[in-house]
């Protein structure tokens, strides 16, 4: 338990012991905010792993998934919405067979696809229905150098869930969804989106 002591002396807390720190004269009041200041940073700085070298996090290769699971613009419906659910994702950058970004397939197109009248029969035809007529095509993307806050009005102004992330070759080098960036606003301070 700690103890603090009033009148000239006040208690500074050190491990689990209390030091007498000489209460700071009247002209030296702010001399003495300070060195708390400097005191609570070096406090902060102790509780930190040693190897933790952790900067402003500014551009999509810094947040974006490097392992991409993709879906075949030849695939079936069927096929896609086996891949969204088997690997827990809401969306899919497609590729055509020259491994080329097409377009992306999220859940909301493959619902869409699905919205129909049962008493037509038309369930089976919808079911071999090809990804490539379902997708969102063009395709919005970035570059692994695009700041955060831009992708970010991008998925707000465009409504998306994710971009694909390509190189200045235009090949797929990953994906950023919302909930990569919210994960790391939780859990990777310091993050900082607003320079």
């Amino acid at each position: 338990m700690t103890h603090y002591t009033s009148g000239p002396i006040m208690a500074r807390r050190v491990s689990d012991q209390v030091a007498a720190v000489p209460a700071p004269e009247e002209n030296t009041f702010a001399a003495a905010l300070s060195g708390t200041r400097e005191q609570a940073v070096d406090a902060y700085q102790a509780m930190l792993p040693q190897n933790l070298e952790r900067g402003p996090l500014y551009q999509a290769n810094q947040l974006m998934q490097r392992q991409i699971i993709t879906v075949s613009s030849e695939d079936d419906l069927t096929r896609a919405w086996h891949i969204l659910v088997e690997n827990q994702i809401r969306q899919a950058p497609v590729l055509d067979a020259t491994q080329h970004l097409v377009g992306i397939i999220s859940e909301r197109n493959l619902l869409a696809a699905l919205n129909i009248n049962l008493d037509d029969g038309q369930v089976s035809r919808v079911l071999t229905r090809r990804v490539a007529d379902v997708m969102t095509t063009p395709v919005v993307a970035a570059t692994p150098v695009t700041d955060i806050r831009r992708i970010a009005h991008v998925m707000l102004d465009r409504d998306v869930d994710g971009l694909p992330i390509v190189n200045d070759g235009g090949a797929l080098v990953g994906f950023l969804s919302r909930g990569d960036i919210l994960r790391a606003v939780v859990n990777d301070p310091p993050l900082s989106i607003w320079r």
